[in-house]
């Protein structure tokens, strides 16, 4: 926007505009006086999603001008709720001297907050990272670049395909997506909020390869091991370029590039990690996920750190034995208890450091940090005492912060108040100037008194008295009477009915000391506490080390906890093809529910790789099928597991079809859904692979559902070889372990106490020999009446007295229907002739009760 467009504008609408026309897409942040205040369409939007008051600020080129405001010193809260919504909002500051500007102070833009790259405490969710992604595509491959800005985490990977896309961002649920403008992104990256296209030339991987080398001051990436992943290059490029682009302010805390592999973890999809319920339920809460009861962090950081590895399950077994050996180190010893009232002193490290860099930390920051890293000698010395290789890792990576704790205990007081802009933050006896200055400020009053009473004496004048205005400063005050008693040095300031008002070099000499001591006391502290975060620079790498080794032993210390008060076993991890698991329990159900938990044995190995589930629903198939998955990935974080021995195999990938859902804004039925997850699961699947499938085939005709879920079956057994718990309402696929090779029937049991069902929950080798479906439809309050119709319908099912129509497939028209012929006119003819041509199965509710009115007619007529 030229600056002839700003013509009929006042001059502070011009300035305003200017800087809107740099930030045309996001909200800004415009600041006068106390308050930020929002003009015109900003102002409108911000009134809408904060609900604040939309007033009108006179006029501007002819026209009202819209406006809403927060103040200055509460728009942390206003903030947090725009970041929460997906909004970004551009902080206009003045940065100009209101006493030397002619016209509207000088004001630019300093900051840009967005969901992906805020650092503020007030706007973050404690126990969650907070990413920004940047992905690039070409040829049907995939480059992510993921950094948290909060801890200065920067992760890189290549993938290739759609669906390894979307379980990606699935896994790191970034706030913020980035991606270029150009590219055809699939339907669930599209509708994830926080998505920002970006222009095509900021996913050059030159540029992205120069970027790059800059933050990390080196020729190449060798280094790094990223040199041979362009895409991922690309992506890394550009997210970096907008992380400058918004923080506008080095970042020195971002450190290192970790490029991570597939391979190395056990891969889950988008639809596994949901249906797990990992770290969200499927109300998108919480509550009662598998994070929600093993998270029993002492701090933020630990309990992040906890939840990145319950969603990247790790493959390395050196890794995860190492993890299993510390856990039974704390346990024996029973050191966690003191370990984990140690770490709750412990504040968030991690985001504390990323502001220290950032240069935005706040007095209450470092007095946290320095309360924190004063706990870690002890915490070094208890867990080096410990025999575990990984405790001893630890206890190296601690190291020693020592000389940082001493700079803050000197240099910050004990309770600092919230923010440096009033000061009282540098301790005294930090800097002889500042005491001094402090000094001159706080014996004023000392000093006017002593001056009054020498003066006095001095000149023998009684009505002599030293005084304070704003307006003209100190003053020696004396009568009109006795003012031709004064000393020559003594210079008029002010005249007045009664009295004449003086200064002398000295009073005038205190007055310049005093009036700007607050002031240059406050100048210096802020130039103190700049100076502070310069030197807390130079400790960054030591101290995000320390951190980091925080983090990890406070998840250690949670997991021995867990083990103990959850009753949880070591697994052993085997090279051999199996799946044991003796007396495994749902880790989730047995907190929640009042009964005690019926805990079950799975025994899969190369002679049981399929195992057919039958049972009634809510006998527990599918708890049983998720505990497995869930027993799997605890394993593979190094954790113990709910069982009361389990012993696994290599384990690639783990997938899961359980649920009905529809996609209704991608256009999919719950069938589709569930075809298409399905799909998902035999084009990837491998014979390392653990499957769960339930209820294939229940989205379309029997029919048809049977024989996709038969050749379902057959294919994994035959084909691909995964462990795979298949449970199925279709009692067709019981007689597959006939006809299949390492193929199994199990079931969950219940029986029948009177009229009533019981489920024992218990899995019993074998078929089931009924589903129970009349009577599980009673429990959930289907009426009487509808009940005994169905047994009645049941009844004459089972004995044949039906004749036997073939259920229509999805495309598939219906047979005609057959029509005897009649001879006579006699009534049971007739009657005989309308049931004949009757398919009950065809008519609507309202047909069958006009038919039935139809056929009493008849009835009635001879009668």
């Amino acid at each position: 926007m030229s600056d002839d467009r700003f013509a009929g504008h006042t001059p502070m609408m011009r300035q305003y505009l200017r800087v809107k026309a740099e930030h045309p897409d996001i909200l800004l942040f415009y600041r006068m006086g106390d308050f930020y205040e929002l003009f015109f369409e900003d102002a409108q939007r911000a009134a809408e999603l904060l609900d604040i008051t939309l007033t009108k600020r006179g006029e501007s080129a002819g026209k009202p001008i819209p406006m809403a405001g927060v103040p200055y010193h509460s728009a942390e809260s206003y903030l947090a709720r725009l970041v929460r919504l997906g909004e970004s909002v551009a902080i206009c500051e003045q940065v100009g001297d209101p006493a030397t500007s002619k016209g509207p102070v000088e004001r630019k833009v300093v900051r840009i907050i967005t969901p992906g790259t805020v650092t503020d405490e007030a706007l973050l969710e404690e126990r969650r990272d907070n990413l920004l992604t940047a992905i690039h595509h070409r040829d049907g491959h995939w480059g992510l670049a993921t950094l948290d800005l909060t801890s200065g985490r920067f992760i890189l990977l290549e993938i290739d395909g759609h669906e390894a896309l979307v379980a990606e961002l699935e896994r790191l649920n970034p706030a913020e997506l980035l991606h270029d403008e150009d590219e055809a992104l699939p339907a669930p990256a599209r509708e994830r909020a926080g998505r920002r296209a970006r222009p095509s030339w900021h996913f050059d991987p030159g540029h992205g390869r120069q970027l790059l080398c800059e933050q990390f001051q080196v020729r190449d990436l060798s280094g790094f091991d990223c040199e041979d992943r362009p895409l991922a290059i690309a992506a890394a490029g550009a997210l970096m370029g907008y992380v400058r682009e918004t923080q506008r302010t080095a970042l020195p805390h971002i450190r290192q590039l970790r490029v991570e592999r597939r391979e190395e973890a056990v891969v889950m999809d988008a639809a596994t990690r949901r249906n797990l319920e990992i770290d969200r339920n499927l109300g998108g809460r919480d509550q009662h996920t598998l994070a929600g009861v093993f998270d029993r962090s002492a701090t933020p950081m630990g309990s992040r750190l906890l939840r990145r590895w319950l969603n990247r399950p790790l493959r390395d077994r050196d890794t995860l034995r190492g993890r299993y050996q510390c856990i039974d180190t704390l346990l024996t010893t029973h050191s966690h208890p003191g370990l984990a009232e140690a770490l709750r002193g412990i504040g968030d490290v991690e985001r504390i450091l990323a502001r220290v860099a950032l240069r935005s930390a706040r007095p209450r920051d470092l007095s946290r940090l320095r309360d924190s890293l004063a706990q870690v000698p002890a915490l070094r010395d208890h867990i080096a005492r410990l025999d575990s290789p990984l405790l001893a890792r630890l206890a190296e990576g601690l190291g020693d912060p020592s000389p940082v704790v001493s700079l803050l205990q000197a240099a910050v007081i004990d309770s600092p108040p919230a923010v440096i802009r009033d000061g009282g933050v540098i301790a005294e006896a930090y800097d002889e100037a500042l005491d001094e200055l402090r000094r001159l400020s706080s014996n004023a009053d000392g000093f006017l008194t002593d001056l009054e009473k020498r003066e006095r004496e001095r000149t023998g004048i009684s009505t002599l008295k030293v005084g304070y205005n704003r307006v003209h400063g100190y003053f020696i005050e004396i009568s009109k009477a006795q003012a031709r008693e004064v000393p020559t040095e003594y210079q008029r300031r002010q005249t007045l009915k009664a009295a004449e008002r003086y200064i002398t070099p000295e009073l005038k000499g205190f007055e310049n000391k005093v009036l700007s001591a607050r002031e240059r006391a406050l100048a210096r502290e802020k130039a103190l506490y700049e100076q502070l975060l310069d030197k807390l620079g130079e400790h960054l790498p030591m101290m995000q080390t320390t951190a980091e080794a925080l983090a990890e032993l406070d998840v250690m210390s949670c997991l021995a906890e867990r083990a103990e008060s959850l009753n949880l076993v070591m697994p052993e991890l085997t090279d051999e093809p199996c799946l044991r698991v003796q007396g495994g329990r749902h880790p989730v159900v047995e907190g929640v529910i009042d009964d005690a938990f019926v805990p079950n044995d799975l025994n899969m190995d190369e002679q049981r790789r399929l195992l057919i589930i039958t049972g009634p629903n809510m006998g527990g198939k599918s708890t049983y099928m998720r505990q497995v998955a869930l027993i799997a990935i605890l394993a593979h974080v190094g954790s113990f597991v709910p069982a009361d021995a389990a012993v696994l195999g290599p384990i690639d990938r783990i997938f899961t079809r359980i649920g009905a859902s529809d996609d209704l804004a991608g256009g999919q039925s719950t069938f589709m859904v569930e075809m298409s997850e399905t799909a998902n699961i035999l084009n990837n699947a491998t014979d390392q692979s653990l499957v769960l499938m339930d209820e294939i085939g229940r989205g379309t005709s029997t029919y048809d559902g049977v024989s996709l879920a038969r050749a379902c079956a057959e294919h994994i057994a035959r084909e691909i070889g995964a462990y795979t718990l298949f449970a199925t309402h279709y009692f067709e696929l019981t007689e597959l372990p006939e006809q299949l090779p390492a193929c199994v029937n199990v079931h969950l049991d219940a029986t029948e106490h009177g009229e009533k069902l019981v489920f024992l929950h218990q899995v019993r080798e074998g078929p089931a020999n009924q589903s129970y479906g009349l009577q599980v439809a009673a429990l959930a309050g289907v009426p009487k009446s509808v009940i005994k119709a169905a047994r009645g319908h049941l009844t004459e099912l089972e004995q044949g007295q039906r004749s036997e129509q073939p259920q229509l497939g999805l495309f598939q028209a219906p047979p005609p229907r057959p029509v005897k012929p009649v001879e006579g006119s006699d009534k049971p003819d007739r009657l005989r002739e309308e049931l004949q041509g009757l398919n009950p199965d065809d008519l609507s509710p309202r047909e069958a009760l006009e038919r039935l009115y139809r056929l009493k007619g008849l009835l009635d007529k001879d009668q």
